[in-house]
């Protein structure tokens, strides 16, 4: 019965696209409702709340494209400024198998996504929704003793986690320990005080008023919250991470902060075709996005280190360099993030 049912509906669906073809149903049913996609994941903003002055939560209902996610992954969410699609990867903050997603995007002086849903995020506002992914996630066997470690927005995956943890009736210990410019700024404040049997600590680095911490994160603070933990979990800026895993080594990390690219200073001068736009300009060294952006070109872009992967574009010829790991590829036509890549030598981008 359930296979007849299952083949009854993959013959509906692609009897629907054919006789709607080239573009498919989905061209169709969009014009009604932006959300009524079968290939595309999509999801309505169905409430807004600005807990602190420098970000925004969003609660989203998904589409049924959209299949899930683990806590601690990360999703490219788009939205459309100025009549074209931007992409950041954000994590979501409730727990896994909710029905709704809840996004809290921090304010980034100089960000054009954060900022642009920061002033204008409402109800009713249509996001795209792509590539859940990331090995930032709990162990199906839970560890007995958790530590929690997160700095400013990137209390979202951990928090995920912690909510998980909660719905399941997790029977171990956990602590929490969140990072922040002042309380005024410290996302989830209250709730974190309310969840029953977690050690909550803030630590707050401009104005410490209420802050259960002193300074930034050392051993006496993991000795504050929970010594001698089975596993710690921590996410924000690359100092809080590194401060964390020199007093546990094994700590289990993610950051979203780009990393800095240092240009070299003896490039090889080579010559970079984007083959696309018919421009061609001399090897400085910098990341190729960057190289692009300066020749007056709008790739697509999201998180600009290499974790969204919307920066992709055809590499037809050369050499490059990934500036995370140093690898070199000499392959001829494949597929690069040039968020990440550096030329060696002459190439050609399809872009």
């Amino acid at each position: 019965m359930f296979t007849e049912t299952l083949t009854r509906r993959v013959s509906r669906s692609s009897l629907l696209n054919l006789l709607t073809g080239p573009h498919g149903i989905d061209r169709y049913t969009e014009l009604v409702d932006p959300t009524w996609t079968q290939g595309q994941a999509r999801a309505r903003i169905v409430d807004v709340r600005r807990q602190t002055p420098r970000s925004v939560t969003m609660t989203l209902q998904p589409n049924r494209a959209f299949t899930g996610f683990r806590a601690g992954q990360h999703i490219n969410v788009s939205v459309e400024i100025d009549g074209r699609r931007r992409t950041r990867c954000y994590s979501p903050a409730n727990a896994e198998g909710s029905a709704l997603l809840e996004i809290t995007v921090g304010r980034h002086d100089g960000g054009l996504v954060s900022t642009y849903l920061c002033d204008h995020a409402r109800p009713g506002m249509v996001v795209g929704l792509d590539s859940v992914a990331g090995d930032f996630v709990l162990p199906d066997a839970r560890p007995s003793r958790i530590l929690f470690v997160s700095g400013g927005s990137g209390i979202t995956p951990v928090l995920s986690m912690l909510r998980t943890l909660h719905a399941e009736g997790f029977p171990g210990e956990i602590a929490f320990v969140h990072y922040a410019r002042s309380a005024a700024e410290a996302c989830y404040r209250r709730e974190l005080e309310a969840i029953p049997g977690v050690r909550v600590l803030h630590g707050y680095s401009r104005d410490t008023a209420g802050s259960d911490l002193d300074g930034r994160f050392g051993p006496a603070h993991l000795g504050a919250a929970m010594p001698d933990p089975e596993a710690v979990f921590v996410c924000g800026p690359a100092a809080l991470i590194e401060s964390v895993r020199g007093a546990f080594p094994q700590a289990v990390s993610e950051s979203f902060v780009p990393p800095n690219f240092a240009a070299p200073t003896d490039t090889a001068g080579g010559s970079i075709s984007f083959t696309a736009s018919g421009i061609e300009v001399v090897d400085d060294g910098r990341p190729l996005l960057a190289q692009a952006e300066a020749a007056g070109l709008s790739p697509e872009s999201g998180c600009r280190m290499g974790i969204c992967h919307s920066c992709t574009r055809f590499k037809s010829s050369g050499a490059v360099r990934n500036l995370i790991t140093g690898t070199v590829s000499t392959a001829d036509c494949e597929d690069i993030q040039i968020c990440v890549t550096a030329a060696v030598g002459d190439i050609a981008i399809d872009l």
